[in-house]
């Protein structure tokens, strides 16, 4: 038998939903008498693959009595489990999509005990609010994502730019982080059309165990398709700013970075508010100049008006 198929194999059925045997079978290039054979000797390693007969029938991970003899004891899935919903609900540039999938197949597996102590840990802590940006609920994230990859309808309230508040049932496609933000974009069955909703605006979320009818996306690339429609429907600005300072990540993390020479470069940044620009700028920590747009220099001698007025009448 091959360790690195039975891993990959293991690797697949980690992924929150049921996948026919016909699907894994094609997936790992082998026939389906192989693949039962191979979740028999996972099954014999104490993995909880649990089989549904018929037509629609398949495998699935489901979790155990006992944590699977993986790689993890109780208090290091514990432990992880916490420290994804954090990078989830705080996300790293780079990890925030990673993140949640992790999350979303760890919670697949964990047994009862280990997802009460989880649940309660989080539920006796606040974390301190995002400077620049909204909360989003790990734990919403991680429900979406489970109704992504297992292909789930979902029924949510939806609360809209002018504040209103409508019921929406959904067919959820991708989940998209957007620097500050978390999006889904799905498939809107009462208005017959693709939507981009905002996480942090999303509450009462329920999966309606409804599978979801294939139809074709909107876009191959499902975040370039949101950063499309966002900068099309919402104001948007581009920062041309010289920053007396060398080439550095965390730079590179906030735009476009072209290095001057003489210790200096060249940045161009795009946000939707002038506010979150001022405050990453005012954040590097050295000098720099702002060529445009003339709406933020504006804003930044509004705001270091304010902030003279403050430091005197201190």
């Amino acid at each position: 038998m091959s360790e690195s198929r039975l891993l990959a194999l293991l690797s697949l059925l980690q992924t929150p939903r049921e996948w026919p045997g016909s699907e894994l079978a094609q997936r790992l290039g082998v026939t389906r008498r192989t693949i039962r054979r191979d979740v028999e000797r996972l099954r014999d390693l104490g993995y909880p693959v649990e089989a549904t007969m018929g037509a629609a029938g398949g495998y699935r991970l489901v979790a155990g009595a006992a944590m699977p003899p993986l790689l993890l004891d109780d208090e290091e899935a514990v432990a992880i489990t916490v420290g994804l919903s954090t990078a989830a609900r705080h996300p790293v540039q780079g990890i925030e999509e990673a993140s949640v999938r992790a999350l979303a197949k760890l919670e697949q597996v964990l047994p009862a005990r280990l997802r009460h102590r989880v649940r309660s840990l989080g539920g006796a802590t606040v974390p301190m609010p995002a400077l620049d940006g909204p909360q989003v609920d790990p734990g919403r994230l991680t429900a979406l994502a489970v109704a992504v990859a297992g292909k789930e309808r979902v029924r949510f309230a939806y609360r809209t730019n002018d504040g209103t508040t409508g019921r929406r049932l959904v067919d959820p496609h991708r989940l998209v982080a957007a620097g500050r933000r978390w999006y889904l974009l799905g498939h809107d069955l009462d208005r017959d059309d693709w939507r981009i909703f905002r996480i942090d605006r999303i509450d009462e979320l329920h999966p309606t165990g409804a599978r979801i009818t294939p139809r074709e996306p909107p876009a191959g690339d499902a975040a370039a398709y949101v950063a499309e429609k966002l900068y099309s429907s919402a104001p948007t600005y581009e920062a041309v700013v010289t920053v007396r300072a060398p080439v550095t990540e965390p730079l590179k993390a906030l735009g476009e970075v072209t290095p001057l020479g003489g210790g200096a470069c060249r940045l161009r940044m795009h946000a939707d508010t002038l506010d979150w620009l001022a405050f990453r700028l005012a954040a590097l920590g050295c000098e720099f100049e702002v060529h445009e747009p003339a709406e933020l220099v504006d804003h930044l001698r509004r705001l270091a008006a304010r902030l003279t007025r403050a430091a005197d009448g201190a």
